[in-house]
């Protein structure tokens, strides 16, 4: 089974698994240069993962239930609500989500592509 980890570790992942295991949290968002980067393939609908901690040990199983390719500019409201953040506006989910990525060393532009993942938890660890 292959693994997801949300976020950065620290302070982070632990707040972002938290929203998941609490029902909150049913989507997030990836750079597709980081799969391309890692030659990682993509999740697909139906598709299991492990959903990981600080430490690689797992908090659940999730199941994807979507997979959409954008652009920065054009991941919808529905989408960023879905990520459970607190975000109160798609301007404030875009705000948020370049600050994080510039801080990784990826600043994003508007045609920067995307992967957009919708889940569910199948089973709390």
């Amino acid at each position: 089974m292959r693994a997801l980890e949300l976020g950065t570790p620290g302070g982070l992942r632990d707040e972002l698994n938290s929203l998941v295991l609490a029902g909150r949290k049913t989507a997030t968002t990836g750079l597709l240069a980081e799969y391309v980067e890692e030659s990682e393939g993509l999740e697909f609908a139906g598709e299991r993962l492990a959903l990981l901690d600080d430490e690689g040990r797992s908090v659940a199983t999730i199941e994807i239930t979507g997979v959409d390719l954008t652009s920065f500019a054009e991941v919808t409201w529905e989408h960023a609500a879905a990520e459970g953040e607190g975000d109160a506006s798609l301007e404030d989910w875009r705000a948020g989500h370049r600050r994080f990525w510039e801080r990784e060393g990826t600043p994003v532009k508007d045609g920067t592509p995307l992967v957009c993942l919708t889940f569910r938890v199948v089973r709390a660890a």
